[in-house]
């Protein structure tokens, strides 16, 4: 039997703070595009309001970074409203923001890493209640697919993403262990997308290509648990909590497109949220978090009912699942275009004259995550959660 991780709620909010260097060159900051870091206290008013005492932020480490030097003030509204509110925060220290001249693939990288994050649980530490929890580097597959494979984000290389996998495999490892010499019982918790890859119809000839790029989904995982490359100094400990994102678009057709969740009748091809949790609590048998997960305009309230069924169905088969992250909770612009706004959250966001954006909800997705939280509460889930003083196994 798991022990429940300690953590405040079932359900999370996830704030979304990019802030690499897209495709033009231009270096992202989320957060303030957003108005978050502006309106913290709003953002944590909303969110609590609705049940979420739990929530998901990243610290720019581009600009915290001088050459060594820290300035962690960019965050120090975060904290204060998470303070107020009664959130508990669970922090991110590179979401693809490294500082700028910092090549991902020197040596150096590694070390600036490892400073950087003893830094930041030294400052949340002194800041902010136990327990503490830290994701090193957001989405390693995926950062390593986008800035080392196909020149999506800096530093816009191609057939190198093993590399850069296997270097931010390298840095995540420093990083837990200067964190864990600041806060011994700091939590990790690992983030990477779910994907399912299928051949098309009609082209056996393509099965094992498709199901070798689905099991490529697990190498950064389990190069930190030391399953593979153990030069790179995995090991079991490092693997703490594995929080898996969950979006639509991440199952489709190799040579093709997306595979559809919501047709009628299902395709077959379609592997379920529970499906592919099962599979994670088979794989490594740790605690699970569905990291991220949503969906986008009218399709929001559809996709958190299918969410909410497939968690029900992984609970009752006994998967080790301990909560689910709505990110972005309020609305983000598109990496490549900042004036196109996704319409992915539970608020979305519009200008108003004075220059700040208003948080406008949406009604049917904030309908269904309530009729959600009931839902679970009736089956008597989650179960009751550990103390928040102590340390979950």
């Amino acid at each position: 039997m798991s022990t429940a991780l300690p953590l405040r709620g079932f359900w999370m909010a996830g704030f979304e703070s990019a802030c690499h260097i897209n495709r033009a060159g231009c270096r992202l900051d989320l957060a303030s595009a957003t108005r978050h870091r502006a309106q913290a206290d709003e953002d944590y008013r909303l969110i609590t309001s609705e049940g979420l005492t739990v929530s998901r932020e990243s610290i720019p480490w581009n600009q915290v970074d001088r050459d060594g030097r820290y300035d962690f003030s960019v965050i120090e509204p975060l904290i204060t409203a998470a303070g107020r509110h009664q959130v508990q925060v669970l922090w991110t220290l590179c979401h693809w923001g490294w500082p700028d001249g910092l090549d991902p693939l020197s040596e150096a990288f590694v070390d600036r890493m490892a400073w950087y994050a003893g830094a930041a649980a030294r400052f949340i530490g002194a800041r902010t209640e136990r327990p503490h929890w830290f994701n090193p580097v957001n989405e390693i597959s995926f950062a390593a697919w986008a800035s080392g494979d196909v020149a999506y984000m800096h530093p816009f290389l191609r057939g190198a993403s093993d590399a850069v996998k296997q270097q931010l495999v390298r840095a995540t490892i420093g990083a837990i262990d200067a964190i864990w010499r600041e806060l011994p019982d700091a939590r990790i918790f690992h983030t990477d997308p779910l994907i399912q890859v299928a051949p098309p119809r009609h082209r056996p000839d393509l099965e094992a290509e498709a199901a070798a790029y689905t099991e490529s989904q697990f190498a950064a995982w389990d190069m930190l648990a030391g399953r593979m490359a153990p030069e790179l100094g995995g090991h079991p400990r490092y693997l703490d909590v594995l929080a898996a994102n969950f979006y639509a678009p991440n199952q489709w057709e190799i040579q093709g497109d997306a595979l559809r969740w919501d047709g009628k009748p299902l395709d077959d091809r379609w592997v379920p949220l529970s499906a592919q949790l099962e599979r994670l609590h088979r794989r490594y048998g740790r605690p699970i978090l569905v990291g991220e997960t949503s969906h986008f305009g009218a399709g929001r309230a559809a996709w958190i009912r299918e969410v909410t069924d497939e968690v029900l169905a992984a609970l009752d088969r006994g998967i080790d699942l301990q909560g689910v992250c709505l990110y972005p909770v309020i609305d983000r612009p598109d990496w490549e275009a900042a004036d196109h706004w996704h319409r992915s959250g539970v608020w979305d966001l519009v200008p108003d004259a004075g220059g700040d954006l208003r948080r406008i909800p949406c009604r049917p997705y904030i309908e269904e995550l309530r009729r959600s939280r009931r839902r679970l509460h009736a089956r008597s889930y989650p179960p009751t959660p550990a103390r928040l003083d102590a340390v979950g196994s």
